[in-house]
């Protein structure tokens, strides 16, 4: 294994040797492989118990849910309820956890080794909200090093690899990979860091609000006659403090994508809001850069915004004209949807130990 950050914010380490954690009781627990995380304060972060999934047998359970299942209602000052999932493919495992599984902290063997998969899809009956491989509801969901695939494929329609209602969610080094409606960003404060997020039509999409930060977004090839809008944000009420935030994230094609028209963002509902800050847009992004929904539905009471981009993509001079796109000049506007302000991320990413830029670059 090892999953590792050189930036002084976070260490963790998967050592092959058995080791000891320091858990809330002041007691040691010995693995087979251990992890030790470590805040930039030299703090470790703090965890109340461990329990291990192995397909093979060899850990506490055999299934995510069953370890999941395990933890009594908790909340932050307890620490977090640390579930190790083993390297496999967990094939078919639909996993849920829910509301009252609050600080869950599940770490994997990396995005190419722990691996949950599904298939639901709205072309097989299911709906887009209950088609997701994962969902995710309960406060303070840390996940690291996993992958969430929906395998159903581009011509099945919405098929959601995870959904995410959980108000203080952490995502760091993960991977979401599915085609329409990949990540369904649901609601409440959620955070992605040095993520990979592949789909074709939709495919960050919901009402949550979230800070994408460090991130690669990878369009795919969607079936023929379809284009790709990057992101549909859901917010339905002017008041709503929600929307999309993606900074300093790099959005390249996957390999597959070829000339398909790529955008954006499109508006779900009437008050879409998403900010593109301090990123890379390579070439596949039409010069328009964001596409309607359905003739000028929304289109002036929406707020697009950018701010500070490069790359080929990047270049606004072509960008569509409507009442409610932006290009943000000044910082101060730009800095209303960083880390620190559209989150108050300060004064909850701290106790998860992954890195974090608070403001602009």
């Amino acid at each position: 294994m090892c999953l590792s950050s050189h930036h002084n914010h976070y260490t963790l380490y998967c050592l092959q040797n058995p080791c000891t954690i320091h858990i809330e009781n002041g007691e040691q627990a010995s693995l087979f492989q251990c992890v030790e995380a470590t805040a930039n304060d030299g703090d470790a972060v703090k965890i109340r118990d461990i329990v291990i999934v192995s397909k093979a047998g060899w850990g506490n359970f055999t299934t995510i849910n069953d370890a999941g299942a395990a933890p009594n209602n908790s909340d932050a000052s307890g620490g977090y309820f640390f579930i190790y999932v083993t390297a496999a493919e967990y094939r078919d495992e639909y996993v849920t956890v829910p509301s009252n599984k609050k600080y869950l902290f599940f770490l994997g063997d990396g995005i190419e080794r722990t691996i949950i998969s599904g298939s639901r899809s709205v072309g097989d009956g299911w709906t887009t909200f209950n088609s997701a491989t994962v969902v995710v509801e309960g406060e303070g969901f840390l996940a690291v090093g996993i992958a969430f695939h929906n395998r159903a494929g581009p011509s099945k329609g919405q098929a959601v690899a995870l959904r995410s209602g959980a108000d203080l969610s952490t995502f760091y080094k993960c991977s979401f990979q599915g085609y329409q409606d990949t990540l369904y960003t649901h609601s409440f404060r959620q955070f992605y860091r040095e993520c990979d997020i592949y789909g074709t039509v939709d495919f960050i999409f919901g009402d949550a609000a979230v800070v994408f930060q460090n991130c690669n977004i990878y369009p795919r090839l969607p079936i023929k006659g379809q284009s790709d809008p990057i992101t549909a944000q859901g917010r339905s009420d002017p008041n709503q403090n929600t929307g999309i935030s993606i900074h300093n994230c790099t959005i390249k094609a996957a390999e597959d994508l070829g000339s398909t028209k790529t955008y954006l963002g499109r508006p779900w509902r009437e008050y879409s809001r998403v900010v593109y800050m301090q990123s890379f847009m390579d070439k596949l992004i039409d010069p328009a850069g964001w596409s309607a929904w359905d003739g000028d539905f929304a289109l002036s009471t929406l707020y697009y915004a950018e701010y500070s981009n490069t790359g080929p993509g990047s270049d606004i001079t072509n960008r569509v004209d409507w009442e409610g796109y932006h290009v943000i000049d000044d910082a101060n506007e730009a800095d209303e949807f960083t880390v620190a302000k559209f989150l108050m991320g300060d004064f909850w990413l701290r106790r998860t130990a992954v890195p974090y830029i608070s403001g602009l670059l």
